[in-house]
């Protein structure tokens, strides 16, 4: 049979690749948002100033943009990965928003509430644009991304010919978070800021992240190391942390022994939420990198 025609869009046709099962119709000005993820979607949309009335504020470790959302009258869904379908049906969105990573079964319920749109972009800059786009907001995007930009690239003029190193401790393993076409948010940030990863820690492929073990471990070799403990659980509280600092093999990186090494918010680094998370990147590239020579 005949495909059956498009409806006509009253309000607003969100189209991208990356939106799932899109394009999608939505409000032409949505006045009550509800997000499902406390990261990109939620801090994104704060930044835009966008009407946002819920979002899973539970078990967040950025502070600052939880304080924000509460401020700003936001209802707390519970957790990340279980939200309460009771209360998004409560609060009577007219537009729901979150990450593609949230699947076709959270796609299924949320759309039969209100228009949703769940964005796959694995670049933040994109994804910060396809979220815009949707809502009406692109100037105010495009204005604050290129202030972002503007100060990453007088950034880059200053950074020194060092090499940089970056873990992520977590209780039961290591991570380290690529530079490469598929870097997340704050990794993606060092690399336009002209920081230089180890040759362990850079892909031309799109893996995003590595598990070294202890002895792999030696391959972060930069002059200077961050690191990060926990993040986006209770993950910061194991302990496990002063386990790693005092091992001889931790002891014996260079960094560590020429005393270049910091230890970097988890909530910036770990819950990468937009141009506010991209600046505070930034601040610790200056003051580590730049000013720590």
């Amino acid at each position: 049979g005949l495909a059956a025609p498009a409806l006509a869009c009253e309000g607003r046709l969100a189209d991208h690749p990356s939106i799932l099962r899109g394009p999608v119709c939505v409000p032409a000005e949505p006045q009550r948002i509800v997000v499902i993820d406390p990261t990109y979607s939620l801090g994104m949309a704060l930044e835009l100033g966008l009407p946002v009335v819920g979002a899973p504020l539970f078990g967040m470790s950025d502070e600052t943009l939880k304080a924000q959302a509460l401020e700003r009258g936001v209802a707390d869904l519970g957790s990340f990965a279980e939200p309460s379908i009771e209360t998004v049906i409560a609060l009577g969105p007219d537009l729901i928003i979150g990450s593609a990573l949230a699947g076709e079964a959270v796609l299924q319920v949320a759309s039969r509430i209100a228009p949703t749109v769940l964005i796959g972009a694995e670049d933040w800059k994109e994804y910060y644009r396809v979220l815009a786009d949707a809502t009406g907001t692109r100037l105010q995007a495009d204005e604050k991304l290129a202030a972002y930009e503007a100060r990453a690239s007088a950034l880059r003029d200053r950074i020194p010919d060092v090499r940089v190193s970056v873990v992520r401790i977590t209780p039961w393993d290591f991570q380290v978070y690529l530079d490469g076409p598929a870097a997340y948010g704050p990794f993606a940030v060092l690399a336009e800021a002209g920081v230089k990863r180890t040759d362990y820690e850079t892909t031309s492929d799109r893996l995003e992240l590595k598990r070294p073990d202890w002895e792999e471990l030696a391959r972060l070799d930069g002059d200077i190391l961050f690191y990060i403990v926990g993040g986006a659980n209770d993950s910061g509280t194991s302990g496990r942390h002063e386990e790693v600092v005092n091992n001889p093999l931790w002891r014996m990186l260079p960094a560590v022994r020429a005393g270049k090494v910091h230890r970097v918010d988890a909530a910036t680094w770990m819950e990468f939420s937009g141009v506010a998370s991209a600046h505070r990147v930034l601040d610790d590239i200056e003051t580590h990198i730049v000013g720590g020579r």
